[in-house]
């Protein structure tokens, strides 16, 4: 969960509607392949519920996601195809977001832009920084030894979440 709120603590209520209208649910069997490593997608992902397992040819596992993760974030960011492939572990759902879309509200509205990119870059630097921790033989921090730049928005973005799923399960948001 604490990656979604890295990108919904950076986020307004806004955003978060748009996400909910543009976005749609997409639902998973287990064993089904949402992203394929070497093949370009057209969507950022985000879990809303379930399990998937990220796979690196040559290697296997490399990690099990669920609720509230973000996925093909760094296609988005870089454009070269994905590293990994994505497979659901059980039955997930997942929240998928057109790139061209995100593209488009990116173009259209800068306070957008520059929300979205800052949230991308604190995710991305948590990634880096527990991946290296894991490297040398730490583990990740755990939820309560977050910065307090993260602690500030961690409740609003739970709340941003729980806003999220809410409109997702609205008959509408389909």
């Amino acid at each position: 969960m604490r990656k979604v709120l890295y990108i919904l603590g950076q986020l307004d209520d806004a955003d978060i509607a748009w996400m909910g209208q543009a976005g749609r649910r997409v639902s998973l069997k287990p064993g089904q392949v949402l992203i394929e490593e070497g093949r370009a997608t057209a969507h950022l992902f985000i879990v809303l519920d379930g399990q998937v397992d990220v796979r690196v040819s040559g290697v296997g596992v490399v990690a099990s996601l669920s609720s509230g993760e973000i996925l093909g974030e760094m296609s988005f960011v870089d454009k070269a195809p994905p590293s990994a492939t994505v497979e659901a572990a059980r039955e997930t759902r997942v929240l998928a977001l057109e790139k061209a879309l995100i593209e488009k509200r990116l173009a259209e509205t800068p306070a957008f832009a520059a929300r979205f990119y800052k949230a991308l870059a604190i995710f991305l630097a948590d990634r880096l920084r527990t991946t290296t921790l894991r490297g040398k033989g730490g583990s990740a921090p755990a939820e309560d030894e977050l910065d307090d730049m993260v602690l500030d928005g961690v409740s609003m973005a739970g709340l941003r979440f729980q806003q999220l799923l809410e409109l997702l399960d609205r008959p509408e948001a389909v």
